[in-house]
């Protein structure tokens, strides 16, 4: 089942090329706003599994093309992300130390949306394609084996980055956290229907341009172990989100005016804008073609304000 929000934040069920409005169905569920009934439903989807999927069969669909798609968990408790969790394809002698850190629940945005890059001293803005676990029940100390049992469904992420803020060793909060900075969607896709989500399919296109294009199984640590290490140290909840890290290796600026999409197999394509309203230029290629020359791969700016030596 693919759940979504649209339009003035109504639950759907996506059913190919439309969307049927499934609200009476899961009214009841105690909620302040949205984000209280998609975690509702996720705590209790078993129970309403069932009347989602008759009404998604007995429901009148609209098309997708005619509505406004909303962030599918437009403020989930936590956001875990992976840190340096691919091996780069193979060009790691060795797994990084797993490691993770916060992103600011804040951050979320949708479809059509758009990423606000802001007036910091940053050397670089970056987008990282990422397959983003929504967790399905309350998950405490959990083996790897277990694991999967707490899985939800998945979805698209991405994981801004306005990197090299001074000062230095005081990166990740400010880096990662900016509003605006954890794209999602377009809907969650439950696990069912993903038959192997380590070994799929994630590409990133900068306005038509492929930039990113990996597989899940490059992963450093596999879902499993992400989710096991990081229930040793934190409780996660229903509808939280653990990013499960990028092939750096395409990442390149983003930039004022700029389309990103990102489309994983079975997960659908997010397609958002991106803004800077002082129009900073950095050159279009990515850390690899950088690297290939022999060059640092993140990419210095060029233009516009805080450019090497401009005010």
């Amino acid at each position: 089942m693919k759940l979504a929000y649209f339009d003035d934040y109504k639950l759907g069920v996506v059913t190919g090329d439309g969307i049927v409005d499934v609200m009476s169905v899961v009214r009841d569920i105690p909620h302040l706003g949205p984000a209280d009934l998609i975690n509702g439903v996720i705590a209790r989807f078993a129970e309403f599994r069932p009347r989602l999927e008759a009404a998604a069969r007995s429901g009148k669909a609209v098309p997708l093309a005619s509505v406004r798609l909303r962030p599918p968990l437009p403020k989930p408790g936590t956001i875990d992300c992976m840190a340096v969790n691919y091996m780069e394809d193979g060009t790691r002698d060795a797994p990084a130390p797993i490691n993770a850190f916060h992103k600011s629940p804040g951050a979320i945005i949708g479809p059509g949306d758009t990423m606000v890059l802001p007036d910091v001293p940053a050397s670089v803005f970056e987008g990282e394609a990422e397959v983003a676990v929504v967790i399905g029940k309350r998950a405490s100390n959990v083996k790897a084996a277990d694991a999967m049992q707490y899985v939800f469904g998945y979805m698209n992420f991405i994981d801004g980055s306005a990197r090299g803020l001074p000062p230095s060793n005081n990166v990740f909060f400010q880096m990662k956290s900016r509003d605006t900075f954890a794209p999602i969607g377009p809907w969650i896709v439950t696990a069912d229907e993903i038959a192997d989500p380590q070994n799929l399919q994630v590409r990133l296109w900068n306005d038509g341009v492929l930039r990113q294009n990996f597989n899940t199984s490059d992963m450093a640590h596999d879902i499993k172990r992400c989710i096991e290490w990081a229930t040793s140290i934190h409780t996660l909840e229903p509808g939280d989100i653990l990013a499960t890290g990028t092939n750096h290796r395409g990442l390149h600026p983003f930039q004022n005016g700029e389309t990103i999409e990102i489309e994983t197999e079975g997960l659908g394509r997010l397609s958002f804008k991106v803004r800077d309203d002082l129009e900073r230029k950095w050159d279009k290629v990515t850390r690899l073609e950088r690297q290939e020359k022999g060059l640092d791969p993140i990419t210095p700016q060029i233009a516009g304000k805080y450019a090497k030596g401009k005010a």
